[in-house]
């Protein structure tokens, strides 16, 4: 049997690098999936192109920092697609300003409101049904930004605000067999990065000798973790942060090297 066999899921940013490889999987693994982004006409587009190759998808374009107009979303794609067991939390603005120099207050409360508020809304959409059915699984996409200093002050605040976020579900919500984790990648091959690889070509191969694994990941390797998490193999899973992030935040070797005058 397949691990989402009969699950019906939703995935926010599912139209992005990340967020198009989690619906492949979970379509992959037996589960109906409701596809939400704020991009309309690539969701529909998207929603439509699965659908005639006989993928049992649901269009819920909206944009989650819009709480009435997701849910309307929402609601209307669950009246075809059945009522929601897993939530995917996974759209997201990239961070803005670099440095904390940089950060006006606008952009502070731009990038918690994107990154906090609109997880919450996203999972508003659906917890009272899995309350009620006492059964659900709630996947986080957070970032390894939220765990170390690496560049992005407000965006960073925010991923580090959803790991708290999340444990508190995972302590309110467990009384209703509710699940809730968050896993925290690091650099992922996505178009997200286009600009700056325009910019500077080298970029993921400049970065290459922070990560142990001496790549970085490709986002199918996100979606197989957050897939895990949201199925029954994870069932007595719930308020853990993983990193998927190839060894990242394990250490520092380059400053290890540093300190011991070895080569690791």
């Amino acid at each position: 049997m397949k691990r989402l066999e009969g699950k019906v899921a939703l995935v926010t940013g599912a139209v992005g690098g990340i967020g198009t490889a989690i619906v492949e999987d979970f379509l992959a693994e037996g589960a109906k999936v409701i596809l939400c982004d704020v991009k309309a006409e690539d969701v529909l587009a998207r929603t439509d192109a699965l659908a005639r190759a006989g993928w049992p998808v649901f269009a819920a374009p909206a944009d989650i920092g819009n709480l009435e107009a997701l849910r309307a979303a929402v609601d209307a794609a669950v009246e075809q697609a059945g009522p929601i067991d897993i939530v995917v939390a996974n759209a997201n603005i990239g961070g803005r300003p670099a440095t904390l120099a940089k950060t006006s207050p606008e952009a502070w409360r731009d990038d918690i409101a994107d990154n906090v508020a609109g997880q919450f809304h996203t999972i508003a959409t659906a917890i009272d049904g899995m309350k009620a059915r006492r059964s659900g699984s709630i996947v986080v996409v957070g970032s390894v930004n939220g765990l170390a200093t690496l560049g992005q002050p407000a965006y960073s605040a925010a991923k580090a605000a959803l790991v708290s976020y999340t444990r508190f579900m995972a302590t309110e919500y467990g009384a209703f067999n509710i699940r809730a984790n968050i896993v925290c990648p690091g650099t992922v091959r996505t178009p997200a990065w286009a600009e700056r690889v325009k910019n500077k070509p080298e970029t993921f191969e400049t970065l290459l000798k922070w990560y142990p694994l001496r790549r970085v990941a490709e986002p199918r390797e996100v979606a197989k973790a957050i897939t895990f998490l949201a199925s029954d193999d994870a069932s007595f899973v719930t308020g853990a942060m993983l990193p998927v992030d190839g060894g990242l935040m394990a250490g520092n070797r380059l400053m290890a090297n540093e300190l011991t005058h070895e080569e690791m």
